[in-house]
């Protein structure tokens, strides 16, 4: 399955803080994280996901500490910050405004009502 760019985009964010609160990991054992999340359905490449990595730690979401990996070879792990679980938690939020009305739409052919949330 193909997924589109701004789709992809929008949800990498969250998706790898999500990872990363499970524990330290290396950039491949990120992309194999989000393979396995998906059931083998999104397939990301280390040219999209370290470019992603190199903007969440200047917004310092991440940090970055040589290590080694499974099978022996020096790579770097990427670490969850105390900024980065406050942007997670945020985005949390957000998703799951958006997942309740795509799910409204989809089920029951309407939105649900703005000022039932505090929206309006």
């Amino acid at each position: 399955m193909r997924f589109d760019k701004d789709l992809v985009a929008a949800s990498a964010t969250p998706l790898v803080l999500g990872i990363l609160t499970e524990g330290d990991l290396h950039g491949y054992a990120i992309l194999g994280r989000v393979a396995e999340l998906s059931g083998g359905t999104m397939q990301w490449t280390d040219g999209m996901l370290y470019p992603l990595l190199h903007r969440l730690e200047r917004f310092d979401y991440v940090t970055s500490s040589w290590g080694v990996s499974e099978v022996g070879r020096r790579c770097k792990h990427y670490s969850i910050t105390a900024a980065g679980r406050e942007a997670l938690a945020e985005r949390q939020h957000q998703w799951a405004v958006v997942a309740e009305a795509l799910r409204a739409v989809w089920q029951n052919g309407r939105v649900p009502p703005a000022r039932a949330h505090g929206w309006a």
